[in-house]
């Protein structure tokens, strides 16, 4: 362990909401940008997109596990998934994996977690994490969870805004307002508004008033506030994760849970809880700057890809053996192929080879990739997603 990372731990085990911390690690979705990589069977969570040798599951898991131990995570996913996960996170306890049936977003996602998590300790404070992220800087990441838990003790439902570096449009944004002037939390401000994903001449605007940060979907509230605020704003999709969490560890569980789940409400966080929690003027926002990203297209994969030793080209290759070269090219080439691949003359270019799918497309359209899945669809290529 390094001296700042030793001293980092050493104050946050002192932090006195330590004790009642409990993480949620969301691992769903299928990351239609990233097809044919990530596909609804192997989703991009599952991989390793960005060459450290950790899938992006794994790397929550690593942030997330010095802050609070094991047996006080709990991952959400796939019943399609459950199994790898398993594998890839050997060290969560069994107990601990909660398999959804079918995908229904991530409000009965996470708050499944949370009624299970106040069965136990009904003055948990939990933090949820997207298993399918990126964050560079783990101590800047650390040094935020611990802001979020000073900022959420009085009951407020925390989330991180990250400060934007560029006028995006694949993100949401939150707009902020006043300090709120906690000493534990001396950056937090008070959210004044869940902003949709905008066009380009808006994220300009967003960037010049400096009232708006990216939102990263992360929150951290004390687990009675946030399902509070689902009874009110969803009270059936309350009503259900509480019969269904009332279940957990005995035998009726499999049954209550396949019976419940397929009639619940499928709807976002943002939307059941933290929209209307922010218009009751009861959402507080920490400011992020960890390096994070959503690893949202393969854009961001060369972006954030770790680079090879003595790696001098222009082109950056993802996957275990690939073979690539190049000649005035530049861009990302992701293949688990044995073939070679070989660009000429091609800038900004993204190639990615499967077993039974090729794509071919440029860094500047990665977003679009989603409309060749839509497609697929649309055509009834059940067998390519």
């Amino acid at each position: 362990m390094t001296d700042q990372l030793s001293e980092q731990m050493s104050s946050w085990r002192q932090h006195p909401a330590l004790a009642h911390f409990h993480a949620i690690i969301p691992a769903g979705g299928s990351g239609t940008r990233l097809w044919p990589r990530s596909r609804a069977g192997s989703p991009k969570f599952l991989h390793d997109l960005l060459g450290t040798g950790r899938s992006l599951l794994q790397a929550t898991w690593d942030r997330v596990e010095p802050l609070v131990d094991a047996d006080r995570i709990i991952v959400v996913t796939g019943h399609a998934h459950a199994d790898a996960v398993r594998r890839q996170l050997p060290d969560l306890p069994a107990r601990h994996l909660l398999a959804e049936p079918e995908p229904k977003e991530s409000a009965a996602a996470i708050c499944l977690a949370a009624f299970v998590i106040v069965q136990s300790d009904p003055d948990a404070i939990v933090g949820s994490f997207h298993a399918d992220h990126s964050i560079t800087n783990p101590y800047g990441f650390r040094d935020v969870v611990q802001q979020a838990l000073d900022a959420a003790v009085d009951g407020d439902i925390v989330t991180v805004g990250i400060t934007p570096t560029q006028p995006a449009t694949g993100y949401g944004y939150i707009e902020v307002g006043d300090l709120l002037g906690r000493p534990g939390a001396p950056f937090a401000r008070r959210a004044r508004a869940f902003v949709e994903k905008p066009d380009a001449d808006t994220a300009r605007q967003y960037m010049t008033t400096g009232r708006y940060r990216w939102n990263a979907g992360m929150f951290v509230a004390r687990a009675d506030a946030l399902l509070g605020q689902l009874e009110v704003s969803q009270p059936d999709l309350y009503a259900g994760l509480e019969e269904i969490a009332g279940a957990w560890g005995t035998e009726a569980w499999d049954d209550v849970l396949a019976r419940v789940w397929p009639g619940l409400p499928k709807i976002a966080i943002d939307y059941a809880v933290a929209e209307p929690a922010a218009a009751a003027g009861a959402v507080a926002v920490v400011p992020g700057d960890f390096g994070w990203d959503d690893v949202g297209d393969f854009a961001s994969v060369s972006r954030l890809r770790q680079p090879v030793p003595g790696e001098a080209s222009a082109v950056t290759v993802v996957g275990e053996g690939a073979e690539v070269v190049s000649t005035d090219a530049s861009g990302v080439v992701v293949s688990d192929q044995k073939r070679l691949v070989a660009l000429v003359g091609v800038e900004d270019v993204v190639v990615v080879d499967t077993p039974d799918a090729l794509l071919v497309t440029t860094r500047a359209r990665a977003q679009s990739v989603k409309d060749i899945v839509e497609e697929l669809k649309a055509q009834g290529r059940t067998d390519l997603l």
